[in-house]
C-alpha cells in the first residue's frame, strides 16, 4: 500500500471519484421537485450544499414510481458512503493537523448527512404512498388481515 503523500492522494481522488458518482445520480433523477411540492417538503441544507459547494445540485423527489423510490434509496446510499469518507478525512485532518483535509471532511460530512436526512423523510413518504396505494386499498386490506389472523 502506498503511503505519505500518495496515499492522500489516492483517498481524495476516491473521494471525488464517490462524490461525482453520487451528483451523477442525482442528475439522472432531476424531476424531483413536483413530487417533493407535493409531499409539502422544503428545499434544505442539502440541495444548498450542493448547488453552493459543487453547482450541481439536484432535486429530491420524483414521480411516485417504484423505480424513482429504489433510486431514492440508491442515492441514499451513495451519500452514506460519501460521508462516511468526509468523515475519515475530518478525523485525520484533526490528527494530523492538517487544516485544510479537516475542514473539507467536516464539511462534506455535515451535507452528506443533511442531505441523507432530508431523502430518508422522502422516501419514507414514498414508502408509506406505496404501501398504502393510491386509494388506501393497500392498507384496509393490510387491516382486514391484521384483524382476521389468530
Amino acid at each position: 500500500m502506498v503511503r505519505g503523500t500518495a496515499f492522500l492522494k489516492d483517498q481524495v481522488n476516491n473521494a471525488v471519484l464517490q462524490h461525482e458518482a453520487f451528483l451523477n445520480a442525482l442528475e439522472d433523477h432531476e424531476d424531483l421537485e413536483e413530487y417533493q411540492s407535493q409531499l409539502g417538503a422544503a428545499a434544505g441544507p442539502a440541495k444548498k450544499f450542493v448547488g453552493a459547494a459543487l453547482g450541481a445540485a439536484r432535486d429530491l423527489a420524483d414521480a411516485a414510481r417504484e423505480s424513482d423510490f429504489l433510486r431514492l434509496v440508491g442515492d441514499i446510499v451513495m451519500a452514506r458512503q460519501s460521508e462516511d469518507s468526509f468523515k475519515t478525512f475530518r478525523e485525520a485532518g484533526k490528527m494530523m493537523g492538517n487544516k485544510t483535509l479537516h475542514e473539507i471532511g467536516e464539511i462534506g460530512e455535515r451535507y452528506h448527512d443533511g442531505y441523507v436526512k432530508e431523502a430518508n423523510r422522502l422516501v419514507q413518504h414514498m414508502f408509506v404512498e406505496h404501501a398504502q396505494g393510491l386509494d388506501g386499498v393497500a392498507r384496509e386490506s393490510a387491516v382486514t388481515r391484521l384483524e382476521a389472523s389468530p
